[in-house]
């Protein structure tokens, strides 16, 4: 019955990730998976989540099912996260919002909303982009094609051709954007160009499509917001995906959600309708316990100050971290190859690396990056900067 079923290639990260597991050496480090680590390597349980978690625990009662939309608190909280306190849009009831199965589970949940509804429109990612971006919107029906991104020559953004490809897209096709801390690249937009990209969306009557997973981790919780706030202060429909796995920590939960902004308070009610659809379609509805952790601390004030400090200081050791590995391959590399390091931001960096030297720091040293040259700086420490620095300019001598 199965013989025609072909093998599944497997996920690049999630497989490279099982390849270190199984490395038995002592001295390896992973950079491939999107994780953040603390000083100590280990992955944090954040103090105001765990009060939260305490308090829940303490008093668990019974756990019937959610509605399919979610927790009407986790989805309010959301929107006030995400959009701001002060957005007229939800003040007007016109952002429609869902607490799905992380940020991947917002794509998803979107992607078939969008299909059945925009059924001619293509989908347009930067290039490079998340691998499982193309995934999750070709599994849904789209064609995927790309707009120009990265600039593998500067280590920056190729602003003006990305600005001039958008241009060129056809009337009613959607665009997928990184709001902040770009994956793979670390490459932003500034404020400016959000405002210039923005216009165009406007002229060219696009579908923006946000992806949020690092909000937090790049310049702060407002600042990382900027393009969606922006998009809502425009009146821009558009769908945004956000995730608490990163600034959290609490990746196997599955807490994320989609949210869209509407021209009008019925249009919203009408969209979250049919999103609630999706979600019967797919998992029928969304977990209790992690949403209620995210929801606590959030609305919380004494547990919401102390997770937004926890937030910033994890920011702050990526910094240090970009700094470090920076400082520690002036001896091996110089230009951009080296500036990259502090001026990209968040929890990845393009190293510039070739697949061939990604597979030496491998093979050789231990180091793990994906083939594309990804690092995920937040996988860094004190104790092996150097270490991988110095594999890095071995890599780079041969």
């Amino acid at each position: 019955m199965f013989e025609h079923i072909e093998a599944f290639p497997g996920d690049p990260i999630l497989s490279l990730n099982e390849d270190f597991q199984q490395d038995p050496r002592t001295n390896k480090v992973n950079l491939s998976i999107g994780i953040y680590f603390d000083d100590e390597g280990r992955l944090p349980v954040m103090k105001a989540v765990a009060e939260a978690e305490a308090a829940l625990l303490s008093d668990m009662g019974p756990r019937p099912y959610l509605p399919m939309s979610g927790m009407a608190a986790y989805r309010q909280a959301v929107q006030a996260l995400v959009f701001g306190e002060d957005c007229a849009a939800r003040a007007e009831g016109r952002v429609a919002t869902l607490q799905t199965l992380g940020g991947s589970g917002a794509l998803r949940v979107g992607a078939d909303f969008l299909k059945r509804y925009f059924p001619k429109a293509e989908m347009w990612i930067s290039d490079p982009s998340w691998e499982n971006h193309r995934v999750v919107f070709e599994r849904a029906g789209f064609k995927v094609n790309t707009y120009p991104y990265y600039d593998p020559a500067t280590g920056g953004l190729k602003f003006d051709a990305m600005l001039a490809a958008i241009e060129a897209i056809p009337q009613g096709d959607i665009v997928l954007l990184h709001a902040c801390c770009h994956n793979p690249t670390g490459v932003d937009l500034n404020q400016d160009q959000w405002r210039q990209v923005i216009g165009v969306l406007k002229a060219r009557k696009l579908l923006p499509f946000v992806d949020m997973a690092y909000q937090g981790f790049g310049s702060g919780l407002d600042d990382d917001a900027f393009a969606v706030r922006e998009l809502a202060r425009q009146n821009v429909p558009c769908l945004v995906a956000n995730s608490f796995s990163k600034n959290f920590s609490l990746y196997g939960e599955r807490c994320g959600g989609l949210s869209v902004v509407c021209q009008s308070a019925d249009e919203a009610s009408r969209v979250l309708g049919q999103l609630t659809g999706a979600v019967r379609a797919n998992y029928s509805n969304p977990p209790t316990h992690g949403a209620r952790v995210v929801a606590r601390v959030l609305t919380t004030p004494a547990l919401r100050a102390n997770w937004e400090q926890e937030l910033a200081a994890m920011c702050q050791r990526i910094t240090r971290m970009r700094q470090a590995i920076h400082d520690h391959l002036r001896e091996h590399v110089s230009g951009e190859k080296l500036s990259r390091y502090i001026t990209q931001r968040g929890m990845f960096t393009y190293t510039g690396l070739s697949a061939d030297q990604v597979d030496r720091l491998k093979n050789e040293h231990g180091v793990y990056v994906l083939r594309s040259g990804r690092m995920c700086v937040a996988g860094l420490n004190e104790r092996n900067v150097g270490v991988v620095a110095n594999a890095i300019g071995q890599v780079l001598k041969a």
